[in-house]
This record gives C-alpha cells, sequence and structure tokens, in this order.
C-alpha cells in the first residue's frame, strides 16, 4: 500500500569504505572495538506503537483516497454531462458546463497534488510519524548500547551485514524495551 515509512538505518549509510578508515585511524582500539546490530525492518513490525503510527497513517491515506475518489466521480459526472448534454444546450450553457467541468479538474488536480505531491500532506505526514518513532527507537539503541559498552550499532535492513554472531542482535531487547516503555507511558 505505498508504505514510505522511514527507518532508522534508511538515512546516511556507513559503507564498507568508511568502516575501514574508522579502524584504520584507530588500530589498536580497533581491537577492543564493540559491535552490536539492530534489525530496525523487525522493530516495525513488532513495535506497538509503530504499528500504531502505521496504522494511523494507513487510515489517514485512505480518507485521502477516498475524498479523491469522489472529486475524481464528480469529474466524470461532469464529463459525462458536457458529452451528453451539448447537443441540446444553448452556447452559454454549454460554455458554463465546460467551465464547470474545467474548474472540477483542476480541483481534483490540485487535490491530488497537495497530498501525494513531493511537498504533499501524505509525505510530511509520513516523516512526522516516522520520526517520532525513530527517536524513540534511536533513544533505547542508545542506552542500551551505552549499558552494553558498545562502540557502533548498526542497522541489519541497512544492507551491509553479511553476517554477524547472533549474539550481537539487540533487536529483541529493543523490541521489548521500547513496547515496555509503551505501554508504560514513560516513551512519550
Amino acid at each position: 500500500m505505498g508504505r514510505q515509512r522511514r527507518r532508522p538505518g534508511s538515512g546516511p549509510r556507513v559503507g564498507w569504505a568508511a568502516l575501514a578508515l574508522l579502524l584504520a585511524a584507530a588500530p589498536a582500539r580497533a581491537a577492543d572495538l564493540r559491535i552490536g546490530f539492530i534489525d530496525s525492518g523487525r522493530i516495525f513490525q513488532e513495535y506497538a506503537d509503530a504499528k500504531e503510527a502505521q496504522g494511523r497513517f494507513d487510515r489517514q491515506v485512505q480518507g485521502w483516497r477516498d475524498e479523491a475518489g469522489e472529486k475524481e466521480k464528480a469529474v466524470r459526472q461532469l464529463r459525462t454531462d458536457v458529452r451528453d448534454m451539448s447537443p441540446i444546450l444553448s452556447s452559454l450553457k454549454r460554455q458554463e458546463k465546460e467551465v464547470a467541468l474545467q474548474k472540477g479538474i483542476e480541483d481534483y488536480e490540485r487535490f491530488v497534488q497537495s497530498i501525494w505531491g513531493p511537498q504533499g500532506r501524505a509525505a510530511l505526514e509520513n516523516t512526522r510519524a516516522t520520526q517520532d518513532v525513530v527517536n524513540q527507537i534511536r533513544a533505547v539503541v542508545e542506552k542500551l548500547a551505552g549499558e552494553r559498552g558498545l562502540d557502533l550499532v548498526f542497522d541489519a535492513a541497512g544492507g551491509y551485514i553479511i553476517y554477524a554472531d547472533k549474539s550481537l542482535d539487540l533487536t529483541a531487547e529493543v523490541i521489548r524495551r521500547l513496547n515496555e516503555r509503551s505501554t508504560s507511558g514513560a516513551a512519550h
């Protein structure tokens, strides 16, 4: 359904070259580097607040689709009226109907652009809803990384992790903490 959610790992990616530079810049420190990873895709699927935000967004999008459908239906009816009634209308009435049709088309196109255009309400609302969830995830990951003394936490959903020991996976713990915060009301 056109999900556009922005995941924590979908921002700037740290590629292998950047990681190599990081490790080369501190060779003595590299041996002590402590790393973990999360799967943000799984977090978004299992975190209650993320699912709730997605549901709200989906309902909002459905409302916009319904409204667009009504506007499109009105334009189709105006087109039919102009086509079917043109032969029997005076030139003034025909012109009025054509003006009404053009206005209906412009209204529909303006509405669609205002919702689904590059700076449309759908993109803005999606960003707003996602940013709240991303901030919550980031806070929990940062706290967990601090508690475990981790230097780096990667996101497996970014596609750069080919192999990692399962003991480095923080995903389940992040989901557990996020859902605990969500049910206790401490997340907001």
